[in-house]
């Protein structure tokens, strides 16, 4: 990857830092560590992670050279109930940057997965510190799977997940990849600052793979079926189940039947 490259590419508050790895155990644990120490909007990006993390503890296989790994340091202010959004946010912009730098029809699987065919392209991780019911420090960790020949995932995945190159049959450059996501983030982000929910709920419904399917979601509280409705004004995941009753969802694993 093209570190000075990148940074030419950079417009916005995002990205105006850039600290770089060969290898990380994982770029949102680092990003922690020096988050006191740098400004709002810088980014760890490391070439491999030997200990990625994706939601719910899961491991994120994260192979050097193919792929994109970064975590982006955002003092939002906002209050801790909102915090799905942050989520929302950064999956809509993703989208919206590798629609434009691929030409796939990428969508959003709720809250997190960015997909391709009902296939895992990405996904988006965010480790959050609050005070007195504001976030005043959020930790966005972005993979996208770019390069990766996906014969080589581990048999566990290999079904489930895919890249830009499987695709499309093309070779992406990462830099610019990167640049793409990073330049939309400063975008979404400035509209998440001033709060502005029906433009950001917006744009993810249009992207969103989820609205209007049947689903299955595993909680805290147990597992349920039903469709998928709607997102609230936090981004919770509205389900109606196959009793009438509504339910919210703020977090779990959702999965499309």
């Amino acid at each position: 990857m093209n570190i000075d490259g990148l940074r030419s590419r950079i417009t916005g508050l995002i990205g105006r830092e850039i600290f770089y790895f060969d290898t990380v155990d994982s770029t949102n644990t680092t990003a922690s560590e020096i988050a006191a120490k740098t400004l709002e909007g810088a980014v760890v990006l490391a070439d491999s992670q030997g200990r990625g993390r994706g939601r719910l503890g899961r491991a994120w296989v994260s192979p050097p050279g193919v792929n994109l790994y970064m975590s982006i340091i955002l003092m939002p202010d906002i209050r801790s109930r909102d915090a799905t959004l942050i989520t929302i946010m950064s999956s809509v912009a993703c989208a919206t940057a590798l629609r434009r730098a691929s030409g796939l029809d990428i969508l959003i699987k709720w809250p997190n997965d960015l997909t391709v065919k009902r296939r895992k392209l990405g996904g988006i991780l965010t480790d959050l510190k609050t005070e007195e019911n504001k976030i005043s420090l959020a930790v966005l960790g972005i993979g996208i799977n770019v390069n990766a020949d996906v014969e080589r995932f581990p048999e566990d995945v290999k079904s489930i997940a895919t890249s830009l190159k499987h695709e499309s049959g093309s070779d992406y450059s990462r830099t610019e990849i990167a640049a793409e996501v990073l330049n939309e983030l400063d975008v979404w982000y400035k509209i998440l600052k001033t709060m502005d929910r029906d433009t950001l709920l917006s744009a993810w419904k249009q992207l969103s793979s989820t609205l209007g399917r049947e689903v299955s979601a595993v909680t805290s509280r147990g597992v349920f079926r039903g469709l998928a409705r709607d997102i609230d004004g936090e981004g919770l995941l509205i389900m109606e189940l196959p009793t009438g009753e509504i339910m919210k969802i703020s977090s779990g694993d959702v999965t499309l039947i």
